[in-house]
């Protein structure tokens, strides 16, 4: 197999050693950055032109891409991207390249194994516990059992007393962060708050009680999908059941009023299912 073709099966960068072993020589490798077809990030480690910029310059600094940004990197919902990136060491005594961004010297739960760029995702999740604000946090580590990715039973195994916490209040059944944001800011009232309840053959976002429904709008809220929300709607009404609709931004930069129009409805008992 040619030095590209390894390089590809690598997602474009990967540690020296690897190459060798797979029967690329070191000849081979002066050629090949003579002819400017690869990269050297740093010592030790090979790319293509076209590797992942993020994970060429983490291999540049010897470190790996690991809390918040490595949760946005597999996928997991983050509120917002940071304006640097958080780095973890392959090890305690790891000698790192400065730069921006954040870098994570806790010890890790799950070893990490030589030429990894990115933290695998118990590192990642215990990094989020312990970093990021409370409501974000718990919005990642849902995203990641909404996903199936992780699992309640083994997230309460990880050393993390913070992110213990995190999984008490976690649940695998919201679709969107910002379901589990609107669930946390309201966790203080005592009544059932469920996300993702299916009524009248479709799932609303949230159900207060046994009536009141709150449902989110994302950011991409339009054509056929809200217009098949909004029939859906009158029909939970037909039903007996009050109906909030919010959007992303609401919530995020207008809470107070959100917050105002549920505590309204509980207080003319529109969460009950007797209320008028």
């Amino acid at each position: 197999m040619t030095l590209k073709a390894l390089l590809r099966q690598h997602g474009g960068i990967t540690r020296t050693s690897v190459l060798i072993r797979a029967g690329v020589t070191r000849r081979d490798l002066r050629a090949a950055f003579e002819r400017d077809e690869v990269l050297r990030p740093r010592r030790g480690w090979v790319a293509l032109p076209w590797a992942d910029p993020e994970l060429v310059t983490a291999a540049g600094r010897g470190l790996l891409l690991s809390c918040v940004s490595q949760a946005a990197r597999r996928g997991l919902w983050v509120l917002e991207t940071p304006d640097h990136p958080h780095y973890a060491p392959p090890h305690p005594h790891s000698h790192v390249v400065g730069g921006p961004g954040v870098v994570h010297w806790r010890a890790p739960p799950t070893p990490r194994a030589p030429g990894l760029l990115e933290d695998p995702l118990e590192n990642v999740l215990v990094l989020v516990a312990e970093c990021q604000p409370y409501e974000t946090a718990l919005a990642i580590v849902d995203s990641a059992l909404n996903q199936s990715l992780t699992s309640i039973q083994a997230l309460e195994t990880l050393p993390s007393p913070r992110l213990h916490d995190l999984v008490r209040h976690a649940t695998p059944f919201s679709d969107s962060g910002i379901e589990t944001i609107f669930r946390s800011r309201l966790g203080w009232l005592r009544l059932p708050i469920r996300v993702q309840t299916h009524l009248s053959g479709h799932r609303v976002d949230v159900l207060i009680g046994e009536r009141l429904i709150v449902q989110v709008d994302g950011k991409q809220h339009s054509g056929p999908q809200r217009d098949a929300d909004i029939l859906h709607d009158a029909e939970l009404r037909r039903e007996g059941y009050e109906i909030i609709r919010v959007t992303y931004s609401l919530i995020i930069h207008r809470w107070e009023q959100v917050q105002e129009a549920v505590l309204s409805a509980i207080a003319r008992g529109k969460h009950l299912r007797q209320a008028g």
